[in-house]
Order: structure tokens, then sequence, then C-alpha cells
């Protein structure tokens, strides 16, 4: 059908190596000019004119109608603008608060970008405190910047939380199944107990159940899941839910 999808959808499933390329010709229409087909390149994808190019090891994945991307097990985070993570507050240094979001460098957080923060009413925050945030700015050339505030001035869901609760580290592509719309593994992880989850898309988690023993339980099967299969995991899940385990 398309020249383009037609050389990605052979690979599909397949795993893929750093400086792996495809390439493709653009076919022309019936009045000579050249027919464009868009693509989106997700992480682990670089477009570089008429190629493109695998700059992560991993599998290839597809989402319907044009979407591809490099599903990996990365560890190490590099920030991305729109990404919403975990961070930890490390400083106070002025107006400016900064927060380790796992990444090369540190991110700036501004007493301004909470919901309803003003100059007389400054948000609570205290060095070693856990912020869900959104990156404004991220690139090579400039420290990363975070909010806590949506376009509209609104918190939704974003700033200072973490009373009580777990927080842990998980690979990226663990992340990204966690936070997929209608998520298996969150939706087994209910049937067992009722708890909170925050999942930040740099690789950090925190879970809060009703006990502390619920909690440490939750933690150590969402990390032992990551390698399993769906019946592996549903056969683990269900020895827990009667206790066998």
């Amino acid at each position: 059908m398309d020249t383009i999808h037609a050389c990605f959808k052979e690979k599909i499933g397949e795993v893929l190596l750093p400086g792996d390329v495809f390439s493709f010709s653009f076919p022309e229409s019936g009045d000579g000019s050249i027919k464009t087909e868009k693509v989106i390149c997700g992480p682990g994808l670089r477009r570089n004119g008429e190629e493109v190019q695998v700059c992560k090891s991993g599998i290839l994945r597809h989402k319907q109608p044009n979407m591809y991307w490099i599903d990996s097990q990365q560890r190490r985070y590099v920030p991305a603008k729109g990404e919403s993570v975990i961070g930890i507050v490390t400083a106070k240094s002025g107006d400016i608060f900064k927060v380790d979001v796992g990444g090369s460098e540190q991110a700036s957080l501004s007493y301004l970008a909470f919901e309803g923060a003003t100059k007389r009413n400054r948000p609570n925050v205290q060095v070693g405190d856990l912020v869900y945030g959104q990156f404004t700015i991220a690139n090579k050339d400039m420290e990363p910047e975070l909010v806590c505030i949506d376009s509209c001035g609104r918190a939704n869901g974003m700033g200072v939380f973490g009373a009580d609760g777990l927080l842990f580290k998980v690979s990226l592509g663990l992340v990204r199944r966690l936070l997929a719309p209608q998520s298996e593994i969150v939706k087994d992880l209910e049937k067992i107990f009722p708890f909170e989850l925050v999942v930040g898309m740099n690789g950090r988690v925190w879970v809060k159940a009703k006990t502390v023993q619920q909690t440490l339980i939750v933690t150590n099967l969402l990390e032992t899941c990551e390698n399993m299969t769906s019946q592996q995991r549903q056969t683990l899940f269900k020895k827990v839910a009667e206790g066998s385990l």
C-alpha cells in the first residue's frame, strides 16, 4: 500500500540496533508531483531526510495509523518537553527550587509554577518533598524547567505529594506499559489490593496502600512482573490474592 509504511511493517516486532536505517523513495503521482506520507517517529527513531535512523536498541512497535517507536528497557532518562515526571526537591535557591528528575542535570521549578501561588502566597515546598510536574523546557542546550500547573493554570493532579507511600525506580519500558490506557498490569493489581499509584515518565513510581505490608507487596509485584509474560503475571497475582505466597 504505502511505500514508507511497508518498510516499517516488515520489521514490526523485531529487534533493531542503533545504526539500522530505513530508506525509501517517495512515489510520484500521475501529475508528476511527489506524494508524501506522514510518519510519526517516537522514541528511538530519528528522521534524517529520506531516511529514518534507529538510535536505540529494542523492539519496533506500531500504533495506528502512523506512529512507530522503539520499545527498549532503558533506565537512563532523557528529559523531553511535555512529559510528566516525579521529582525530588533538593534545594531552594531564591525563587527557584532545584529538582532531581533522574536526568543528567537537575531541573528548575519556580515557586509561581503552582496553582494559586503568588508573591505573598508561596507554596509550602520543603527540601526532600516529592513533586509531580511537567516539563515546559527540555533540550540539550538549556536547563530543564518544570511546572506544576497546566495551560489553564490548574494543578490537574500535579504538585507536592507523597505523604507516606514508597518511591522506587523501574525501567522506562515498564513505565509506558503502566501508563497505557486500560493497562492490564494495573487492572490485575487492583483486584488484589486497593492502592494509590503515581507514575512518572522518568521511571519513578510511587505507591501507597492501606498498610505498609500491602505497599511493599504491590511494589515487589510491580518490579517482578517487568519481564514476565501476561500468563505468568496472572498466575503470580492469583497466588498472592489467595495468600499462598
